[in-house]
């Protein structure tokens, strides 16, 4: 089996609540959230999860504070010699803008994506309105339904709660198996003793319950969404 490298790319940062994270946990404390591409190293295609926002503005002081290096899209790539247009696959967590407003800058790419995610992104209900149906207009999408091998060593984990269609991204590295979340977290959603903490913000709780705790009981690397601590990492896992 093909196994990888992930980069965790940090293009950009919203300054929000905990409880935005964590559901009926850590209201009124503020916090950073990088938003990440994560670029998938070893197969013979280029693969990244979700692209991020396009356009930001965070103070330079978050990136020192955190130990972050934020670039934009393009400059993200780069340090991997890469361009948007050299992108095979996007595999997309779900389709909430701030993971996906980049796409059309990868113009040769195919954009995996779950069929109910995609279907609730092009009308979408008025309880939800980070949904852009524009964003993937000039790409090739993939309609996925349920879990599904993308390529050898890829594939998606069926995740739904925080939106109708997450995607948890099962990656096979030499240190085992990663799990990018398909939903919205941090570390504080997964503690090391007592049940998972599903994310504050979702379209039903009892989902979002059940996917953490899905890809807490099979990650051997486990890898939440918004965790700053990610973004601190080149390589995960991390080169020897």
């Amino acid at each position: 089996m093909t196994t990888y490298t992930i980069h965790p790319l940090v293009v950009g940062a919203n300054a929000t609540d905990q409880g935005i994270m964590t559901y009926l946990k850590g209201y009124g404390k503020r916090i950073w959230i990088p938003i990440y591409v994560f670029y998938l190293e070893g197969g013979p295609e280029k693969i990244l999860v979700d692209t991020g926002l396009e356009q930001f503005v965070v103070p330079p002081t978050v990136a020192t504070e955190y130990g972050l290096q934020i670039q934009e899209f393009e400059e993200a790539l780069a340090t991997f010699d890469l361009r948007p247009e050299d992108i095979d696959i996007i595999i997309h967590t779900h389709l909430h803008n701030d993971h996906c407003e980049n796409d059309y800058k990868c113009t040769k790419a195919r954009v995996y994506v779950q069929k109910r995610e995609f279907e609730f992104f092009a009308n979408p209900h008025p309880v939800d309105h980070r949904y852009f149906p524009d964003l993937l207009d000039n790409n090739e999408v993939i309609l996925v339904d349920g879990d599904q091998e993308i390529v050898d060593g890829i594939s998606v984990l069926l995740t739904p709660g925080h939106t109708v269609g997450g995607q948890s991204v099962v990656v096979q590295t030499a240190k085992g198996k990663a799990v990018i979340t398909g939903f919205c977290c941090n570390d504080q959603n997964f503690p090391a003793a007592g049940p998972v903490v599903p994310p504050g913000v979702h379209l039903n709780l009892i989902d979002a319950y059940e996917s953490a705790k899905k890809v807490k009981e099979i990650a051997d690397i486990l890898i939440p969404l918004h965790d700053l601590g990610i973004g601190r990492q080149r390589s995960i896992p991390a080169a020897e």
